[in-house]
């Protein structure tokens, strides 16, 4: 039996099926009159819930380390949310319904609302209130959550989906792959697996419906090729593959502590991005030579009300000490477009992406917040090699006037006595076309450059990648968007400046041929990504690069440049 899903997580499995079913949760509408006690039984099923993540989250830090077990102290905060468990209170009490109904209704509509957001951080929020009201849900109608902590043989597991408790649950010793019937490759099992280096095929649409548990099963998670049952000889084929992926591991981790250097003989820097300070052990396991983008907006997301400076001090320290100065870009604040902050009240707007966000706010209504985020960066900044970026400039007075916001707090704390580096570079991000026509003008300003691809070619090519209509439009391969590259770098080249890529085009292994052709100097990427495009990068000859850019600059289309750059690495 064979299923064709999509490759999620690369690597070879071969294992007996582990079919993980979790109850059906369908509460039914029931009108109450104890109000009291119907609430009281919803705190009840709190307390068991807490306990019991309480539980895993110890097992999961004695088995699989902090990182893992943070999931579920991010799901014990979850629980104490007023905003979120109050809803379903006040739903009781003046609706007169039962708790469950009451949970799976406030639940829905927050779930809804977060995966209708395109940002990737916050659809990933959407799967933990669905993770987190599903566990109070089946203790209140008395259901059972699988335990995975308990695998004790090598296992494949099969599912519908993986919460994301249900992948930091997931020991390496015994689960050696999952398929699921849903997701895509960004979806949160997606994005977990390749964290894990666990093989996954996500998107298989019936297999959990298909198998039984302990039928031998076969897959492959870079095809997406799934076997039940597999031949002799299909489980030999796949054997082999799996030497050969093991040998091609091998082999890139030979990579790791190596300088990042083409073969004529061109350095390249090659960092990571990250989102909190627990990523920076994906950067060092996997040779990163500094971080290219820290997402300081995960730090206002993750709480109820805005960080302190002391809190964002710690947070930036943490960073800094920990790439042990290696550089650190951090950019400011980006809230505002699909990124809400339940705590700072933004006004409806009828093209959020277009409208008020990220810097636009910072030097705006909301100067105290940016203020106070530049003092902590100030103060960090003795802690190690720090740049502060900052998002969505689009004309020459706004990254103005961020700078000089910038300073007025460092001379302020010079003035408390306070330490401050004088050695911060400032740049910006390049994701707007404006700002990217007028690269030369920025350029005498701006320290450095930071090229934002997944919103640049948004906003270049005016299409939205999440919507299907028109998502064939979203081509970083396009000759327009690589000749909008080619003018930022030729532009902080000519005053002596230097120009990274934090987009998802800079780990793209079709694009770097074509960006080290066009003379980029820092490519910022996820860090599991940095050993492939380090291996990719010692094969490239920069000179040979350049004429290959010089040709796909010239082309009329992206499938044109996509052969052009498939020939040349041949």
């Amino acid at each position: 039996m064979k299923f064709n899903g999509i490759g999620a997580s690369n690597g070879i499995a071969i294992a007996h099926i582990y079919k993980l079913e979790h109850p059906v949760l369908a509460p039914v509408k029931k009108d109450i009159t104890d109000v009291d006690a119907e609430i009281a039984r919803f705190d009840s099923a709190i307390d068991k819930s807490q306990g019991e993540l309480e539980r895993i989250r110890d097992n999961a830090m004695a088995k699989m380390g902090k990182e893992k077990a943070d999931v579920f102290n991010a799901h014990l905060l979850m629980l104490a949310d007023p905003e979120f468990m109050d809803a379903v209170r006040a739903k009781v009490r003046n609706e007169k319904v039962n708790s469950d109904f009451a949970l799976k209704e406030v639940a829905t509509m927050f779930i809804t609302m977060f995966e209708g957001m395109d940002n990737e951080y916050m659809r990933e929020r959407a799967a933990d209130i669905k993770d987190v009201s599903s566990r109070v849900l089946a203790h209140l109608l008395g259901k059972t959550i699988p335990d995975l902590t308990l695998i004790d043989q090598e296992v494949v597991i099969v599912a519908d989906d993986l919460t994301p408790s249900d992948t930091a649950q997931l020991n390496k010793k015994f689960v050696k792959g999952f398929a699921t019937n849903i997701g895509g490759r960004t979806s949160h099992s997606a994005i977990m697996a390749r964290s894990l280096e666990i093989p996954a095929t996500v998107g298989l649409k019936n297999i959990l419906e298909s198998v039984e548990a302990g039928q031998v099963v076969v897959m492959n998670g870079e095809t997406g090729e799934v076997i039940v049952e597999p031949s002799d000889d299909e489980v030999k084929e796949y054997q082999k593959a799996a030497i050969a992926f093991n040998e091609l591991k091998a082999m890139l981790a030979k990579f790791k502590d190596q300088p990042t250097v083409t073969a004529d003989g061109h350095h390249l820097e090659l960092v990571a991005n990250i989102g909190t300070p627990n990523d920076i052990e994906g950067i060092i396991n996997n040779g990163g030579e500094g971080v290219g983008l820290y997402r300081t907006e995960f730090l206002y997301m993750d709480a109820s009300v805005a960080p302190s400076e002391e809190e964002q001090y710690q947070a930036y320290k943490a960073v800094l000490e920990g790439m042990a100065g290696k550089p650190v870009v951090v950019r400011t604040l980006d809230i505002g477009g699909d990124k809400k902050l339940p705590y700072l009240p933004l006004p409806h707007e009828e093209n959020p992406f277009l409208g008020y966000r990220a810097l636009r706010m910072c030097i705006g209504d909301f100067k105290d917040i940016f203020n106070t985020q530049l003092r902590a960066l100030l103060r960090a900044s003795v802690h190690g090699n720090l740049k502060i970026m900052f998002p969505m400039v689009t004309i020459l007075p706004e990254f103005r006037a961020a700078k000089e916001m910038l300073l007025e707090q460092k001379a302020a704390l010079l003035a408390e006595g306070i330490a401050v580096s004088e050695d911060i570079e400032v740049g910006m991000m390049m994701e707007v076309p404006a700002s990217a026509i007028l690269a030369d003008q920025f350029a005498k300003e701006a320290d450095f450059f930071s090229i934002g691809t997944n919103d640049l070619i948004g906003y270049t090519m005016a299409a939205d990648r999440m919507n299907q209509k028109v998502s064939y439009l979203y081509q970083p391969y396009n000759p327009s968007i690589l000749r909008v590259v080619k003018g930022i770098i030729d532009a902080s080249h000519a005053e002596g400046k230097w120009t990274g890529m934090c987009g998802e085009m800079a780990g793209d292994l079709t694009a770097i041929p074509l960006l080290v052709g066009l003379g980029l100097d820092e490519f910022s990427m996820s860090a599991s990504s940095i050993l492939p495009a380090r291996e990719l990068m010692s094969r490239l000859s920069k000179a040979e690069m350049e004429k290959v850019a010089e040709q796909a600059l010239q082309m009329g289309t992206a499938e044109e440049v996509v052969e052009l750059v498939n020939n040349a690495l041949k």
